[in-house]
């Protein structure tokens, strides 16, 4: 029985990054052996072992066959006669697919070292094209790795539209596509993670309503880059760079998908877009089955984010509707997230990512002077509850006013 070291730790080892998890896989043994050991089985598809004393995952060396549509769709095998060269081959990458001895000794058949010093996201063998996950998978690489300088290989991109113009996109679930696009929003650029998609024909199978947004005007005084989607790319690097929350970013990725309704004769302007939107920010989140929180802030950024650049030439009046249509009051962390990924609708412009924003601490200010109305005394003196909500309605409105002043008013 012979353990080896495989894919991602070897990989980051080698690229000098913090490692995060820790794989190894076993050859020339049988499940039986690994159980006498103390060895814990967890796979359901293949053997996978945990390790008695460090937990971590240990699997029998196999390879695999392509039986039916999908990812799912392959039987393996993990037989004594499997080599280290066998397993490694199956894998996604050659940067995956290095493995290391208990000497530290680097067993590389498919050059991922030089790939490595290359920067290329290069598939192993043309049995990548089998499995339809791997379109995202190589997409979520892209992103997690472009600011090391890595891109995905011509060849590897071609594969990936062979893929997509199979339609097996269509057989991976939507937690399996949520969860890579979940990865993808927490890397340091999540805007290579939709071009690369959108390069070899996926977006549109998986975010068309992403997708076609590319290609479609904006007004050149607003917008010096001009096109929606690339608008999006560039916001979408804005709040990367921020290092803001997934659920932040997962919002600017959706806050003008209602420019892609607009009808051409209207073009480059969008008026309406952003209550047009609403409904395709549902749509995607009914069908990626992404988390509630995730789709109620979209939404939100979505209907609202045209208010928060205006703020400060709002009315008292439509910034307290603003603060009641987002339940600042009670959600004040997702009213922030709102304000934060409207901020980036602003810098995701070309020549103006550095431009300031004041809006965000002009509403968060006017938002904290409301906090000291004491609901309590109006409750004492009230008890119709019709009339508890107009009184501190009433209140709110009278300090907003003290405080706020828009121009010409």
């Amino acid at each position: 029985m012979r353990i080896y070291e495989v894919g991602g730790a070897v990989r980051d080892q080698l690229l000098g990054i913090p490692v995060e998890d820790h794989d190894f896989v076993v050859v020339g043994a049988t499940p039986e052996q690994l159980i006498e050991q103390g060895y814990r089985p967890i796979g359901k598809d293949f053997p996978v072992f945990l390790h008695p004393q460090s937990h971590q995952e240990y699997a029998l060396a196999r390879t695999e066959r392509k039986q039916g549509r999908g990812h799912q769709g392959f039987v393996f095998y993990t037989g004594l006669d499997v080599t280290l060269e066998d397993d490694l081959q199956r894998r996604d990458l050659t940067i995956n697919a290095i493995a290391k001895d208990h000497n530290g000794q680097l067993i590389d058949p498919y050059n991922g070292q030089q790939d490595l010093e290359s920067r290329w996201l290069r598939h192993v063998s043309p049995a990548f094209a089998e499995d339809p996950l791997r379109v995202l998978r190589v997409a979520r690489f892209a992103a997690r790795f472009a600011p090391l300088g890595f891109r995905v290989a011509p060849e590897t991109l071609q594969l990936m539209a062979t893929i997509t113009a199979s339609g097996e996109l269509a057989t991976l679930s939507a937690e399996r596509i949520w969860q890579e696009l979940h990865k993808a929003l927490n890397s340091r650029a999540p805007q290579v993670f939709i071009q690369v998609l959108r390069e070899c024909g996926a977006l549109a199978e998986i975010l068309p309503e992403v997708n076609n947004l590319f290609g479609v005007p904006q007004p050149l005084e607003h917008h010096p880059e001009i096109d929606t989607g690339v608008h999006i790319l560039l916001a979408l690097e804005q709040a990367a760079l921020a290092k803001l929350d997934p659920m932040v970013i997962y919002a600017v990725l959706l806050h003008d998908l209602g420019k892609g309704l607009t009808p051409p004769s209207e073009w480059p302007g969008h008026r309406g877009h952003e209550q047009a939107g609403v409904p395709l920010v549902q749509m995607v989140g009914k069908r990626l089955k992404t988390p509630k929180k995730y789709t109620e802030l979209a939404e939100i950024v979505c209907r609202w984010h045209l208010h928060v650049h205006r703020a400060k030439v709002l009315k008292p009046a439509t910034i307290l509707k603003l603060f009641e249509q987002t339940d600042a009051f009670r959600r004040p962390q997702r009213f922030e997230y709102f304000l934060q990924a409207s901020e980036m609708d602003a810098r995701g412009r070309t020549g103006l990512e550095q431009r300031e924003y004041p809006q965000l601490q002009f509403l968060l200010q006017g938002l904290e002077s409301l906090h000291g109305i004491s609901i309590q005394e109006f409750v004492k003196a009230n008890p119709n509850g019709k009339l508890i909500a107009e009184k501190i309605r009433s209140e709110r409105l009278m300090r907003l006013k003290s405080i706020h002043k828009p121009p010409n008013l």
